[in-house]
C-alpha cells in the first residue's frame, strides 16, 4: 500500500508541470523586453517617460524621486527635468487626481506601480505597451491582445499610432485556425523600432523601480561568494592539517 501511495505521488509531481502548461495554454505570447539594469541611460529616459505619460494617473507611493541619484541624476537635474507634483526630492511619487474620480472615469483605481514589475514581469509590460488596438466597442476606444478588455487607454498612442485587429483564418492541424495580428493602420510620430526603444527603457525604468537597490544587492553577493569561496580553502586547508596525522 505505502509502494502504491508513493508511486501515485511521484506520478502527481510529475504531471504537474503538463498541468501548468495545458493552464496556460490560453496565455498570450509574449515578446522578450530587452531590458539592461546596468544601463544608467536607458533607466534615466524611460523615468522621463514614466513622469511625462504614467504619473499623471499612476502613483509610485513606494519610490521617492532622490532614489534616481542612484543613476546618475543630481537633485538638480531631478527637481528641474521630473519633478512636476512636488518640490521636495524626498518625497514619493504620488498624484494629485484623486482615486475615487479616477475609479469613476476609468471604472476602477490606476493600481500604483512602485512593484508592477515584479508583479506582472517585464515582459508582459513590454508586450502590453506595444499592444493596443482600436476598438470602438470599448468606451475609451481601446483594447489589448496581452489584457483584454483593459479599462486604461493607449496614453503612448501619438508616439506609436493607432494599431487595429486582423483576424485571419488558416488551415491548421486541428482544423481551421484563427489567426490574430495586429496592423499599423495610422502612424505615430515615432517608427516602429523608436517606439519600441522607448518601451524598453520605460519598462527598464519599472524594472529598477521595482528594486532600486538591486545592482548593490548582486554586487554584494558576488562578493559574499568570493568570501566564502576562501574561506572554503581555508578551513579545507586547516582540516586537512588537523586531520594529517589521524589519516
Amino acid at each position: 500500500m505505502r509502494i502504491e501511495t508513493m508511486t501515485r505521488l511521484l506520478l502527481l509531481i510529475l504531471l504537474l508541470p503538463l498541468g501548468a502548461q495545458a493552464a496556460g495554454g490560453n496565455e498570450p505570447s509574449l515578446d522578450r523586453a530587452p531590458i539592461d539594469i546596468k544601463d544608467a541611460a536607458s533607466i534615466q529616459r524611460g523615468a522621463q517617460v514614466f513622469v511625462n505619460y504614467c504619473l499623471n494617473c499612476h502613483s509610485a507611493q513606494y519610490m521617492r524621486y532622490n532614489r534616481l541619484t542612484d543613476i546618475g541624476l543630481t537633485e538638480k537635474q531631478i527637481a528641474e527635468n521630473l519633478m512636476f507634483a512636488t518640490t521636495k526630492v524626498g518625497d514619493t511619487m504620488t498624484v494629485a487626481a484623486p482615486a475615487k474620480a479616477a475609479a469613476q472615469w476609468f471604472g476602477a483605481a490606476p493600481p500604483d506601480l512602485s512593484v508592477i514589475a515584479r508583479s506582472r514581469g517585464a515582459d508582459w509590460l513590454y508586450s502590453y505597451l506595444r499592444s493596443y488596438y482600436r476598438d470602438d466597442a470599448r468606451s475609451t476606444g481601446w483594447n489589448n491582445t496581452v489584457f483584454p478588455n483593459v479599462g486604461m487607454p493607449n496614453v503612448l498612442w501619438e508616439l506609436q499610432g493607432q494599431q487595429v485587429l486582423k483576424v485571419s483564418e488558416h488551415e491548421g492541424a486541428h482544423g481551421k485556425e484563427q489567426v490574430r495580428s495586429l496592423v499599423l493602420e495610422t502612424p505615430g510620430t515615432m517608427s516602429a523600432p523608436a517606439y519600441d526603444r522607448l518601451v524598453a527603457d520605460l519598462v527598464n525604468y519599472l524594472v529598477f523601480m521595482g528594486e532600486p537597490v538591486r545592482s548593490q544587492r548582486m554586487q554584494m553577493g558576488y562578493g559574499v561568494l568570493l568570501g566564502l569561496a576562501v574561506l572554503f580553502v581555508l578551513v579545507y586547508l586547516l582540516k586537512k592539517e588537523y586531520w594529517k596525522d589521524i589519516h
